[in-house]
């Protein structure tokens, strides 16, 4: 283990991490790193044996208190610090029970119609003369609707509500801080409102859930829904965006799909390996000396679990790098253990959608610009482009 010079921050190399943890990976699997904003030391795990075991190891956990730190010195949102992501059993065992309860599959399963509505309503208005960027036509504003309409946010407020999306997720400090609060607020008269006037939404369903007569408190149920709203969100618009690449990269995968759309499932799958939505796992927290890959990881530090990498580590799949829609082989892009993710049956629904009727509607798609010239994501967690100009040719 040490701390060398790899350009793990730089924003203009974000599309090319696939090479450096290549590196990371073979040479210094577990990696510390100085984050730039927090200045905070995180230990960057890179193999796939190594994180999925931290993903389930009983010393790994959420709760910086736990490992001797402060919250708000390491995480500091307090509308996250009351949801599930931030919790440990026996809390989140409770929480995820309870949502459980309205996050069925049978709610998810009734939305595939919807979905293809919105999805071909989206590429309707995209080939009349959208703006030509996949993400602004399609990849952002789908899942922003799904869940919108999931949760019950009325019609009238979603433009505001992409508009919050948009600044908390932009990694400008003051800009997400505002739109962390406005967003609080407004969550928080929607739960008022939900609590007087139940209505046939997820929102609804959430502030009546109950199991053994407990329920979501208040600053719970808000942590919730700000997590499925920015958490489920952000994943889905990095799974359909990447995909998309990843599908205009190798034209033989897809013709293939154009020739048989039925494979969108097993697009999905590749894709969330090969080049998944999320590159480091939230933050975790070692709430005891560990030994990973002959290393010592200390008792409080903060550890990055690699998911990118994991997902190319050549000791867990053959020929790691080449896109295959074949292999059907299982990943970590969700995580694992008990905090794997709660909406990854939403998000595989929207991508494969989205896969599909491209595929079916717009064979001759392909890349509008050079490859070089797209810019992609800030920072560690999210692994996508910020734009991705396209040609929906018929």
């Amino acid at each position: 283990m040490s701390t060398t010079t790899y350009p793990i921050w730089d924003p203009a190399l974000r599309g090319e991490s696939h090479g450096m943890w290549a590196r990371i990976r073979e040479h210094d699997p577990i990696h510390t790193t100085i984050g730039p904003v927090t200045g905070n030391e995180l230990w960057l795990v890179t193999r796939h044996a190594d994180c999925e075991a931290l993903l389930r190891h009983p010393a790994v956990g959420k709760q910086p208190e736990q490992a001797g730190l402060s919250f708000g010195a390491v995480v500091g949102d307090e509308l996250l610090a009351h949801s599930m992501i931030q919790l440990d059993p026996p809390d989140h065992t409770r929480l995820r029970r309870l949502v459980n309860k309205a996050f069925t599959p049978r709610i998810v399963a009734r939305l595939a119609p919807r979905i293809h509505e919105l999805v071909d309503d989206m590429l309707d208005r995209a080939e009349r003369g959208g703006s030509g960027d996949l993400i602004a036509d399609l990849a952002f504003p789908l899942p922003v609707t799904v869940i919108a309409e999931l949760l019950g946010v009325p019609a009238s407020d979603r433009e505001r509500f992409r508009t919050w999306t948009k600044a908390a997720l932009s990694g400008e400090v003051g800009a997400a801080a505002e739109a962390h609060a406005a967003f609080g607020a407004y969550l928080d008269d929607l739960v008022v409102r939900r609590r007087a006037e139940p209505m046939d939404d997820l929102l609804s369903a959430l502030v009546a859930a109950e199991d053994e007569g407990e329920r979501l408190d208040h600053a719970e149920l808000l942590g919730m829904v700000f997590l499925l709203l920015i958490a489920g969100h952000e994943t889905t618009v990095n799974l359909i965006g990447n995909g998309v690449l990843a599908l205009t990269d190798h034209p033989a995968a897809w013709a293939e799909l154009v020739a048989d759309p039925s494979l969108a499932p097993s697009v999905v799958e590749e894709v969330l390996r090969y080049d998944g939505p999320v590159e480091v796992a939230p933050v975790r927290f070692a709430y005891e000396d560990l030994e990973v890959a002959g290393t010592t990881i200390p008792r409080g530090a903060l550890l990055g679990l690699v998911l990118l990498s994991a997902n190319r580590d050549p000791a867990a799949y053959d020929v790691p790098d080449v896109f295959d829609l074949h292999r059907g082989a299982p990943h970590l892009a969700f995580g694992h253990g008990i905090h794997y993710c709660l909406g990854a049956p939403l998000a595989r629904l929207e991508g494969a959608i989205a896969f599909q009727q491209l595929a079916r509607r717009f064979p001759g798609m392909h890349l509008a610009t050079d490859r070089g010239e797209l810019r992609w994501l800030d920072g560690l967690l999210m692994r996508g482009v910020t734009e991705l100009p396209v040609a929906l040719a018929p």
